[in-house]
């Protein structure tokens, strides 16, 4: 979530007003967390909202399928915003010139410092969210699928390669082998694609809700095992910690069995994701806008990450096995 465009206490109030069949709104707060989207908290006396405004990177084309996702998985128990729906029955309006919608407000908060137990639970809700949309009709192309990562690659500037000496022979040599090497025929279906600690929220130690479905989308369910391990089970430091792996993991199997197959593409799904978010990292690194609420994040973690998962001979190092 982040701030770029600026929404005041009128202009929602009377575009509440208008549209939707809510309380009074009486304060309007800014979120500026995360990189993608306008986001402000809207507070009734008895109710809390969301207002989330799509910013350039979201194809309008692409919000009718993460509306009906978000409502899908609301029907099926689980916890994400909910879209509240409008006067018409529609999701979606514009408003300051950009399209927008009201999202339920979820309790708890993104946890500080991730343990063993915080890993189990984002296994299960990984796999819990593989399996509750896998008989949906909805569907939505990855655009930061293994094959377009020489297409982000090259939209990168010249400049923002200058952070690391060799990144750039390194990312071209990186995506060769990926190229070579990466499977076809893994179990696949919606993802999540960005479960990061700070799109899963807790109450003490269990789940509350998730957030944040704007790169939800097709792909192997392997490749969101791969974006959380990153996400999830490295230190400050960006060593990796393969027992929160193996949390995450066994979380995971209690849910949805990993095949053989699934398993031993770990180390090639690690470092695809990690590549990608390399890259996407390394696009924002020096486009950033000064009157937005938001710092870019480090492209090095992640070059980091890859480093290590570059190392790794097996599943084993994982902890799959222990």
């Amino acid at each position: 979530m982040a701030v770029y465009t600026k929404v005041n206490l009128v202009e929602a109030q009377n575009f509440i007003n208008k549209n939707y069949e809510l309380e009074d709104i009486l304060s309007i707060t800014e979120i500026s967390e995360g990189v993608e989207n306008t986001n402000y908290i809207l507070e009734t006396r008895n109710n809390k909202y969301i207002l989330t405004l799509y910013e350039d990177r979201v194809s309008v084309s692409d919000l009718p399928f993460f509306i009906d996702l978000m409502v899908y998985l609301d029907n099926r128990n689980i916890v994400c915003p909910k879209p509240i729906s409008m006067k018409s029955g529609k999701y979606i309006k514009v408003l300051n010139d950009r399209h927008a919608a009201i999202f339920s407000f979820l309790s708890g908060k993104s946890t500080q410092k991730i343990t063993n137990k915080n890993c189990f639970l984002v296994g299960q809700t990984l796999a819990n969210l593989h399996e509750q949309t896998s008989e949906i009709k909805i569907t939505r192309h990855n655009q930061l699928s293994q094959k377009h990562l020489p297409k982000l690659f090259d939209s990168i500037k010249n400049e923002s390669f200058k952070i690391r000496k060799s990144l750039k022979s390194e990312i071209k040599d990186e995506l060769n082998y990926l190229n070579t090497n990466w499977p076809t025929g893994l179990p696949s279906g919606i993802i999540h694609g960005d479960l990061f600690p700070d799109n899963i929220f807790f109450n003490g130690d269990e789940v509350s809700g998730v957030i944040d479905f704007y790169f939800a989308c097709n792909d192997l369910y392997v490749f969101d095992i791969g974006i959380s391990i990153n996400a999830w089970c490295f230190e400050q430091d960006n060593s990796f910690n393969i027992t929160k792996a193996k949390y995450l993991l066994r979380g995971y199997n209690s849910i949805k069995e990993l095949t053989s197959q699934e398993i031993a593409s770990l180390p090639i799904m690690c470092r695809g994701s990690a590549l990608r978010f390399l890259l996407t990292r390394l696009i924002d690194w020096n486009k950033s806008d000064d009157n937005a609420l938001v710092i870019p994040k480090d492209p090095i973690e992640y070059y980091a990450k890859l480093k290590f998962h570059q190392t790794v001979m097996s599943a084993k190092d994982y902890g799959v096995y222990d």
